[in-house]
């Protein structure tokens, strides 16, 4: 399941099981392809899943000689899918994942069959995030990826998820201190240089999937029925007891909303 490659120059590392259809699974910042382990295991009949790490995440070399932007997140993921022969595909993207997930969009709209945002939000940065963005870079500078650790980790799981399960708290954890600290500061830049993509949402037309977790205090559920909204072929799921990370804390609500969604995708016409 877990593999490695060369994408547009540089090492990267993936997660890739099943055959048929294929499903693109973008992780959450600043973990990596891992946190997706829970989808692995309950992975839909007739679906591959593929889930790279980001540049400089994970096992995967950082940019070189591009800025980083989520644009760059969604280029080499399009490239890896070129690379494994895959052209029509899904592509679901939790936090983070999201706004790569609508880099994708914008770069490869007619390859997609559906479109999954999990936790995630489709608005860019205000200025106070952005100064947030600032003071964790120079955080990062000063101690390291436990910066970005300590600021992320009580936020990303609802309160009585990470008493109640201290393992789950320690795998998060983990993959937070695996990461490479020039990595997160490339990805912590990109993110408080993303484009609005609250303009694209009307013009996505292939079935969409909004998921959140009940407890999500980084992107609340009303942020969710916005998109929901907006989006001209959606559905909402609220994850009940979930945080942030809700494909983590509640896997089988999570994997069950995914799975519906996607046996319930029309034929493709494309293939």
């Amino acid at each position: 399941m877990e593999r490695t490659t060369t994408i547009r120059g540089r090492h990267v590392r993936y997660l890739d099981a099943g055959q048929g259809q294929t499903l693109l699974l973008l992780h959450a910042f600043p973990l990596s392809a891992d946190m997706w382990r829970p989808q692995f295991d309950q992975r839909p009949e007739g679906w591959r899943l593929v889930a790279p790490d980001y540049a400089g995440f994970g096992g995967s070399e950082r940019f070189v000689g591009e800025p980083a932007a989520v644009a760059s997140y969604a280029l080499d993921a399009i490239a890896l899918l070129d690379a494994l022969g895959v052209h029509r595909f899904v592509v679901a993207g939790l936090s983070m994942g999201g706004y790569v997930a609508f880099a994708v969009v914008r770069q490869a709209r007619m390859r997609l069959r559906g479109l999954v945002l999990a936790d995630t939000r489709a608005d860019a940065d205000s200025d106070e995030a952005r100064a947030n963005r600032q003071s964790m870079m120079a955080a990062l500078d000063e101690r390291g990826v436990a910066a970005a650790r300590d600021a992320m980790l009580p936020k990303l799981l609802a309160e009585e998820n990470a008493a109640a399960h201290p393992e789950l708290v320690a795998t998060v954890r983990a993959m937070i201190e695996r990461n490479a600290v020039g990595g997160v500061r490339d990805a912590v830049a990109a993110l408080m240089t993303r484009p609005d993509s609250v303009p694209l949402l009307k013009d996505i037309a292939c079935p969409a999937l909004v998921l959140v977790g009940e407890r999500d205090a980084i992107t609340p559920v009303a942020l969710h029925e916005q998109m929901h909204a907006a989006l001209p072929n959606a559905t909402l799921a609220v994850i009940p007891g979930a945080g942030h990370l809700a494909n983590l804390e509640r896997p089988a609500a999570f994997s069950a909303a995914l799975g519906g969604f996607l046996a319930a995708l029309p034929p493709d016409s494309h293939a």
